[in-house]
């Protein structure tokens, strides 16, 4: 019973239902828009009270093993990410449905449709789907709650990790939430059953069999769930598949009430049986989801035909790409959006831009200076506040493609003959994903030159501390690199010509050698 309500994001929803589901650990690496979970995790009185885990990781893939080793050992884990996160965590989550779970394991991913803080808008349900785990997907902050808190006594049940699904609107907006008394945390049972968690091939084999066996099983009994549910409308003419958040944008279209059948989808995967309504229930149907076309690619295989069409985003009803809105709901319900007067334009629009005063740009005066006389020599850079460095005016960067390719893609661009072949990656960023691609380098001694940027924090998600700091200097001879061919310089103006000359030297060198940018950033010290 709520005694009491909260004010909560979509990701304090999470946090909160996680704790109150007994947790014993979260883990994470910072990524927008799922960052506020950890983070409200780590300010709880109660977490901290109960001791629970709630460090940074390095990465999405170390977050998710040591989930499933909290799992493992019998305790509640939540492990949380932005969607590209996943493609990071692929390995330990596709296998996490082969070994299955002790302690119930939820996986909080925040996808992001319109691509406001991301490089691709890709649609977690693909990865659910194909890894034989059940996904929830909610369409308010109080469903988030609700949620969490059931997919950790399904997980638990059913032996499977258990995704769920937030899109960044969804995620980073408030609403009352009306939380329900926590439960105590498992006591300690570590699992003794090597032919599920010892993943030979003669195991694996036995529990992929298993795995796909259940899944009909599975899928039967999602019916008693109740996150999937059919609401009937008197309007025969069409029917309206909502999934997630469309559900609450279909409801702001119609305040009144709405007149047409409607299949409400918050859980994956969908028994056929609730869909068959569909046949009997409308004439035609619109499929409304964030994200791709996921339900609608489905849903078109049994049931679209001439006379029984299904709408979506695959025939242009509704945009291909970016997220969803109430006003493009409207339009395709044929209804008029409700807009209002036009916002008038009162200052001229700015793209992003470093801080004033920020290190990285002082590093960028520096790297310019000294490749302005290499024309055909390329920068290639990574994920993180010094991606802007593309933008005017410093110009300086040529590539930006995912976490940690700045190494990689330098290397493999001296390879094919390219000279000077540049990286530029942050602190964070080479702890996250950049040592594997500096011990490839360092292996072949490749003619490379690497500036680690750092700023002595995770910047652009926040400032939550970076697993590098103080410690950059030691990983970076460890794994190979010379000595004499590792730098500290002080990225400020007065220092631009040494940092330049240095650079310049480093260059001439055909092996790996490192330059580290390291001054705090601006924000760091403005707080502090």
């Amino acid at each position: 019973m709520c005694t009491q309500s909260l004010l909560l994001l979509g990701d304090e929803a999470v946090a909160r239902a996680a704790l109150d589901a007994g947790i014993s650990g979260v883990y994470a690496y910072p990524g927008t828009p799922s960052t506020e979970i950890t983070e409200y995790i780590q300010q709880d009185p109660d977490a901290i009270a109960r001791n629970v885990h709630r460090q940074w990781c390095a990465n999405e893939k170390t977050a998710m093993e040591e989930a499933l080793g909290m799992s493992y050992a019998g305790k509640r884990a939540l492990v949380c990410m932005k969607h590209v996160g996943l493609n990071v965590a692929a390995d330990p989550f596709v296998n996490s449905a082969i070994t299955g779970v002790g302690g119930g394991l939820v996986v909080a991913v925040a996808d992001d449709p319109s691509m406001h803080s991301s490089q691709n808008e890709q649609d977690s349900r693909f990865y659910a789907r194909f890894a034989y785990i059940p996904l929830l997907e909610p369409s308010t902050q109080q469903e988030a709650y609700e949620m969490v808190r059931a997919a950790f006594d399904y997980s638990e049940q059913l032996r499977l990790p258990i995704v769920v699904r937030l899109v960044t609107r969804l995620a980073h907006s408030r609403a009352d939430v009306c939380p329900t008394p926590p439960r105590p945390e498992n006591p300690l049972a570590p699992a003794s059953e090597p032919s599920r968690w010892v993943l030979l091939p003669v195991h694996a084999r036995k529990n992929w069999d298993v795995l796909t066996r259940r899944w009909p099983e599975i899928t039967a009994a999602s019916q008693s769930l109740p996150w999937n549910r059919f609401f009937p409308g008197p309007d025969r003419r069409l029917g309206i598949v909502a999934a997630g958040i469309a559900f609450n944008y279909l409801h702001e279209c119609f305040p009144v009430g709405i007149p047409f059948p409607i299949l409400k989808i918050g859980h994956y995967p969908i028994s056929p049986t609730f869909l068959d309504t569909m046949k009997t229930a409308a004439d035609k149907w619109l499929c409304l989801e964030e994200g791709a076309p996921f339900l609608e690619e489905q849903l078109r295989g049994p049931f679209s035909t001439p006379l029984f069409p299904i709408r979506g985003r695959l025939d242009r009803t509704l945009p291909r790409t970016g997220e969803l809105n109430p006003d493009l709901v409207a339009k395709a319900l044929g209804l008029n959006p409700r807009e209002g007067p036009p916002v008038p334009r009162l200052v001229p629009p700015r793209p992003p831009s470093l801080c004033r005063r920020c290190p990285h740009a002082d590093t960028y005066d520096f790297i310019r200076d000294v490749m302005d006389n290499y024309p055909h020599g390329r920068i290639f850079s990574d994920i993180g506040c010094y991606t802007l460095g593309a933008l005017p005016p410093h110009n300086a960067i040529h590539t930006c493609v995912d976490m940690g390719a700045a190494i990689t893609m330098a290397k493999g661009a001296a390879d094919a003959g390219l000279y000077p072949s540049l990286a530029v990656i942050g602190d964070s960023t080479f702890a996250h994903s950049g040592l594997t691609g500096l011990l490839d380098a360092v292996a072949e001694n490749s003619p490379i030159t690497i500036l680690i940027l750092d700023n002595e924090t995770t910047g652009m998600t926040g400032g939550q501390d970076s697993l590098a700091r103080g410690r950059i200097e030691s990983i970076v001879t460890g794994l190979g690199v010379a000595p004499d061919h590792v730098a500290v310089v002080t990225p400020l103006p007065r220092f631009r010509q040494e940092n330049a000359q240095r650079l310049r030297a480093e260059i001439a060198y055909r092996g790996v050698s490192v330059l580290i940018a390291r001054r705090p950033c601006i924000q760091i010290r403005k707080s502090s």
